[in-house]
């Protein structure tokens, strides 16, 4: 086991680990700490705690110090400078009539970088735009070309729920999202239902997935025959409630149709597998592009 801090970038960005030393290092202290990029300035997520070594990218990197008055003033100075390069760096890609949407600006704690982030279909050769900007800033640019869905979590926004996006307040990594976890879920295959702002399959399918699989599992198939414990009497399964759990029969009464809900420990039936989930022609052409 190995004592450490974590500590996180940008809000909802991963989390690193770092070595504490000898420093009170609480939750919420801002810290300073040494990156492949350099110096950078980060909050605590997690406080002091031991974690298992395999856990560890080593080498163990120390918190150089938690940040002072100065640091935080740094820092306030630098998102002010990003929000004063965006324009800069957009004039210029206009100028080069380049085919690429510039997302987000980044300084390094240190000043020595500062990167551009951008999204683009194709490969963009943004050469002379690194001079351009080169000249403009004196110190080092770094072009990083972004999916749809980093714009999202780079940009924010508000999905169809009405909330802040999940990639933007508290997702660090993206979990792959598929059409069958849409299907699975019971939900219509309208694209514009099931995708979020980035044009890609919402994220919250993922969260959910497990959820439907347990809960699917209580149930029969649609159009399964069953038998109905109390009345000992067969009916077929019409339609199901996966959130509360509830089955529609059809049933014959005196040569007439019925349609009556039952629980499913009302009934007795062979409990459903996971099954491969098959999409028609029409669905794959209608939602083509929407994975991730």
């Amino acid at each position: 086991m190995t004592k450490v801090v974590g500590v996180r970038f940008r809000e909802a960005g991963k989390v690193y680990y770092f070595a504490p030393g000898e420093l009170d290092i609480k939750r919420d202290d801002h810290v300073i700490v040494e990156t492949a990029r350099g110096l950078e300035y980060g909050t605590v997520v997690l406080g002091v705690c031991e974690v298992e070594d395999d856990k560890i990218i080593p080498p163990l990197k120390d918190v150089i110090r938690v940040a002072t008055k100065a640091d935080d003033e740094r820092e306030a100075t630098n998102r002010r400078k990003e929000k004063e390069a965006i324009p800069i760096c957009k004039e210029k890609i206009e100028k080069r009539n380049l085919p690429m949407k510039l997302i987000n600006a980044e300084y390094t704690f240190d000043n020595n970088k500062i990167l551009f982030y951008y999204f683009s279909d194709g490969r963009v050769d943004f050469r002379e735009l690194v001079k351009d900007l080169a000249a403009v800033f004196h110190t080092r640019i770094e072009m990083r070309q972004v999916g749809v869905r980093d714009e999202a979590k780079l940009r924010g926004g508000i999905g169809i729920c009405g909330r802040p996006l999940c990639c933007n307040t508290y997702m660090a990594d993206f979990q792959p999202v598929s059409i069958k976890m849409a299907k699975e879920q019971n939900l219509s295959l309208n694209a514009t239902k099931i995708s979020g702002v980035c044009g890609r399959l919402m994220c919250c399918l993922k969260n959910e997935q497990e959820t439907y699989e347990e809960l699917n599992r209580n149930l029969p198939n649609v159009g399964d025959e069953v038998t109905i414990n109390a009345e000992n009497r067969k009916g077929q399964v019409h339609s199901v409630n996966v959130l509360r759990q509830l089955v529609k029969v059809i049933v014959e009464e005196n040569d007439e149709k019925e349609l009556r809900e039952y629980k499913p420990e009302e009934l007795t039936f062979k409990r459903r597998r996971p099954k491969k989930i098959e999409l028609t022609e029409e669905e794959k052409k209608a939602l083509e592009g929407l994975e991730n």
